[in-house]
């Protein structure tokens, strides 16, 4: 079921998408490819939305930049410099978190109307982003898949190809408060990362895969969230054909849980700390799955090259339940 959500100033329209299965309701944007709200019940059954957003297109508009509940690309994270090197040649990219491109660039495919159709128990989003958009080579096609599984859990499945070698890297990019409300301290955070990248003061990885042990990046076991994260997780089970289960967060005040499974081989976790009227820091975890930041200046990390010929695939699950 779709109805108009609103329109952008240059007069086109934007759509948003109702799904509802197994008690749970997920509302996407064609602006973004966005998940609005998703709504779950708590341990008493009381239902509310889990994911921070705006209940007008005007507020997405008006504060872009936490990319709320948006699908992100070209390239989710950062690239170093705005610049990366493929097949003897160097590409320059729009720079908008100086001195790096951030998530695609200025007008990522966060900031794009995407196409929409729905399938069984969902929607697929379709765009193409033309050769040297925000300056990335190749003319690429890109379908997301959102679908509610049987059980009320959130699937997004990605594909894309292209017409010449370029780089991509797509994720989800919800910010969870599984209380529905207010500030998401309290949470617990299990990830089966035992290393994580670190990063220099522009949150560029340093090349490094450190080791958790005996630190605040060790959620192997269960441990409050807490604040002060941007950083990238290497995923013990690294990239896999098939989502494998490999982060759970709970709020014990309402019982809810998440379970994030991927094929990627890296999870950005955000605390949300810059976070800014309506809302504030800390009011929401994001959990991105993803291949790690810089990979296309760092070859000894899994690559994030596409070539005409390959198809990128990328999948991942969101389930929820109680306790």
């Amino acid at each position: 079921m779709s109805e108009l959500f609103g329109t952008l100033p240059d007069g086109t329209p934007v759509h948003r998408w109702t799904l509802k299965r197994a008690g749970v309701r997920v509302r996407v944007l064609s602006y973004g490819g966005i998940v609005q709200s998703v709504e779950v019940p708590d341990r008493e059954g009381r239902t509310a939305d889990v994911v921070l957003g705006f209940p007008g297109l005007d507020g997405y508009l008006e504060h872009p930049e936490p990319y709320l509940g948006a699908l992100v690309g070209r390239y989710a994270n950062r690239i170093a410099g705005g610049r990366f090197p493929l097949n003897g040649r160097t590409y320059a990219l729009t720079r908008n978190s100086e001195p790096n491109s951030l998530h695609g660039g200025e007008r990522g495919f966060d900031k794009r109307v995407w196409e929409v159709e729905p399938v069984e128990h969902g929607v697929r989003l379709t765009r193409v982003s033309p050769h040297g958009e925000e300056g990335f080579p190749g003319r690429l096609e890109v379908t997301a898949v959102y679908t509610l599984e049987e059980s009320g859990a959130l699937r997004i499945s990605y594909e894309a190809v292209t017409d010449a070698p370029t780089v991509v890297n797509l994720t989800h990019h919800a910010y969870w408060n599984l209380r529905g409300a207010g500030h998401a301290d309290g949470h617990e955070l299990r990830l089966a990362a035992s290393r994580y990248t670190p990063v220099d003061a522009d949150l560029i990885p340093t090349g490094a895969l450190a080791d958790v042990t005996g630190s605040r990046f060790d959620f192997r076991t269960a441990d409050e969230v807490g604040s002060g994260y941007d950083h990238n997780f290497v995923l013990d089970k690294g990239v896999t054909a098939a989502p494998q289960e490999v982060a759970e967060l709970h709020d014990p005040a309402s019982g809810r849980t998440l379970t994030v499974s991927t094929t990627e081989p890296g999870l950005q976790l955000y605390t949300a700390d810059h976070l800014s009227a309506p809302f504030a820091p800390g009011d929401g975890i994001a959990l991105e799955t993803q291949h790690f930041p810089d990979s296309p200046n760092r070859p000894e990390f899994p690559s994030t090259v596409l070539r005409p010929g390959e198809v990128f695939g990328s999948e991942t699950l969101y389930a929820f339940s109680t306790r």
